[in-house]
């Protein structure tokens, strides 16, 4: 397997991480969608990434499609979230905050870096957004006493939240308060200091 873009991206991060953890070996190609984008655009039009290219050559897109693969690679019993029911609607809610905010946060750094003048109307409508999941987050992490979100086991959800609070730590300084999210600030604690997560790593920069 070729897992394409860079690993400062919480995307393509948690696919990673999860890639790891499962024992799935892969390549990377850690291409920048600006910097590559002609390479990127060989294997996905959308020139977005992560991209994920299967030994057969098939592409997969999007995070939540390609980590539906691998669970399926991984088999049930191995899987990073519950079967089916309440618990994997959970799981799956508590990664739709996540990415959701991900994309939040990616677009406060290209209203920043790409434009010339900014608009005050959408970064504050983004940085209401991105605070309100935080408190979202923090409510439900806090209601969970155990060492992940779901239980004695690392998940989806733990991984996908893990990757976007040292996202928008690095991209953006001083947005997220520790006091402010205690229970947040443990679960991205004890996710940094997991193989895994210190193996896939890489300082936040904007690649041109």
């Amino acid at each position: 397997m070729i897992l394409i873009g860079q690993y400062d991206s919480p995307f393509v991060r948690r696919v990673a991480i999860a890639l790891r953890l499962y024992g799935i070996a892969y390549e990377h190609r850690p291409w920048s969608v600006f910097g590559d984008a002609a390479e990127v655009a060989r294997f996905n039009p959308l020139k977005r990434v992560p991209t994920l290219v299967l030994d057969d050559g098939e592409v997969l897109i999007e995070s939540g499609a390609i980590l539906d693969h691998l669970d399926e690679l991984a088999g049930p019993d191995r899987a990073l979230i519950a079967r089916h029911g309440p618990e994997r609607r959970r799981a799956l809610k508590v990664c739709a905050l996540a990415t959701g905010l991900a994309d939040k946060a990616v677009s406060l750094v290209y209203e920043r870096v790409l434009h010339q003048e900014t608009s005050a109307v959408w970064i504050e409508r983004c940085a209401s957004q991105i605070a309100g999941v935080l408190d979202a987050l923090e409510a439900d992490r806090a209601g969970r006493p155990g060492p992940w979100w779901f239980g004695g086991a690392i998940g989806h959800a733990d991984i996908a939240v893990g990757c976007v609070l040292r996202f928008v730590g690095e991209a953006h300084p001083g947005v997220f308060d520790a006091a402010r999210w205690p229970a947040l600030a443990a679960h991205a604690a004890a996710c940094e200091a997991l193989e895994p997560f210190e193996a896939v790593v890489q300082p936040f920069s904007v690649s041109a």
